[in-house]
């Protein structure tokens, strides 16, 4: 099964929604757990959110080749293991990757034949609404993912950058279209 790359701006709800799915979905998908340097936040375990590791054992796992793709966000390092993605394939499971931008471009070179959905807020105005809500990040930090969102919604309507995006303007909408297209599209070989 070809694995589904998720992305979307910090706030567009990736997070809500596909817990949700993999609750309403328990045997179908495999999340790859993401390595990250940043900290974790409250209520995040080592190995199920992220595997929250260091600046150093990062670099060297960057250097000997183990990351399908790899970023810098707000200061900290963020990838996708090669094992991470094996590991979840190797149960028979759909992989979700829930990556950047950078990361997108990064698979697309790689023969992993993903199939990329980015989940969008309605509208700039209302992300910051979103993240100023969660009260979760500074305000430095919300300014740094109000840039890269600008960037991110800017690139996911070049053409190509993606084969589906759903606008989150209400949840259960959004829930029901990335449902139907992760799920029912990805038994069929992805087309639309």
């Amino acid at each position: 099964m070809a694995p589904t790359v998720i992305s979307g701006p910090s706030g567009s709800g990736k997070s809500t929604i596909l817990t949700r799915l993999f609750k309403d979905h328990p045997d179908t998908f495999g999340f790859s757990v993401s390595h990250t340097t940043r900290s974790p936040r409250p209520g995040e375990q080592d190995g199920r959110e992220y595997n929250f590791t260091n600046q150093e054992a990062f670099l060297k796992l960057v250097d000997e080749g183990g990351f399908i793709e790899h970023a810098k966000f707000g200061g900290n390092y963020y990838g996708t293991s090669v094992k991470a993605v094996k590991d979840v394939a190797e149960k028979g499971r759909i992989c979700v990757l829930d990556i950047e931008m950078e990361g997108v471009k990064q698979v697309k070179k790689t023969d992993l034949n993903a199939r990329f959905l980015f989940l969008s807020p309605p509208s700039l105005e209302i992300l910051e609404q979103r993240l100023r809500g969660r009260g979760t990040d500074s305000e430095d930090a919300i300014q740094k993912r109000l840039t890269q969102a600008e960037k991110e919604m800017a690139f996911a309507k070049e053409e190509g950058a993606h084969e589906k995006i759903i606008v989150n303007n209400e949840l259960e909408k959004a829930y029901k279209e990335v449902e139907e297209w992760i799920v029912d599209g990805g038994k069929y070989g992805g087309q639309d």
